[in-house]
């Protein structure tokens, strides 16, 4: 007997087992790319100072659609379980990851709104580093205004220190502009942030 093409002597099991096998290739094609795109923001965070497993197993956690369980994780990554425990560990306290269930082999998810934690980030690390040089260009900028004043020979460029101190500035105000997205404000107090950023660029660009 057959019907559209099935019949019932072995035929319509081995079209069942030809349409399986290409779609486990497909899968494991599309499993491929993800991988790679896991990796990819692996070595994009990694290069802005953080460890590349966070963004791998973030990444993979998000674009799955549903929890997975470390041992899952550890197998698509290529990853020891160890590591992928570490690591899970570290994106929970962040709040970057949570888990669902409270049993040993609880699966794990990503939480997607990542704009808190790197808005942290962004004020605790960059706004001190960019603060500390700009401390630093300020002293200098007043030590050399202070020796032009008396006469003194002046062996640095005192025009490309305020140069460079502008730059910091208009840093600063752009890192408060990405900070201030964090938090719901009025749309014309960030609209007063981007006018002053844009009042920085312009003063800038005439001193250059």
């Amino acid at each position: 007997m057959q019907v559209h093409g099935w019949t019932n002597d072995g035929g319509g099991d081995y079209l069942v087992g030809m349409v399986g096998a290409r779609e486990r290739r497909a899968d494991e094609r599309l499993t491929r790319q993800v991988v790679r795109v896991c990796d990819t923001v692996g070595a994009f965070i990694e290069y802005w100072g953080f460890k590349s497993v966070h963004g791998r197993v973030w990444t993979l956690l998000a674009l799955r659609g549903e929890p997975m369980a470390q041992s899952h994780i550890a197998a698509i990554l290529g990853i020891s379980r160890s590591l992928v425990s570490g690591t899970v560990a570290e994106l929970c306290g962040h709040g970057l990851v949570r888990r669902l269930g409270s049993e040993r082999n609880a699966p794990y998810e990503a939480v997607v709104d990542v704009w808190p934690v790197i808005s942290d980030i962004l004020r605790s690390r960059e706004w001190m580093l960019i603060e500390a040089a700009r401390v630093a260009l300020d002293a200098a900028i007043e030590e050399a205004e202070l020796a032009e004043a008396i006469g003194y020979p002046i062996r640095w460029n005192l025009e490309r220190m305020r140069i460079l101190l502008a730059m910091t500035e208009l840093a600063q105000t752009l890192l408060r502009i990405l900070v201030s997205l964090r938090m719901p404000k009025p749309s014309e107090r960030l609209g007063k942030w981007f006018e002053r950023a844009s009042q920085f660029a312009d003063g800038l660009r005439k001193m250059v």
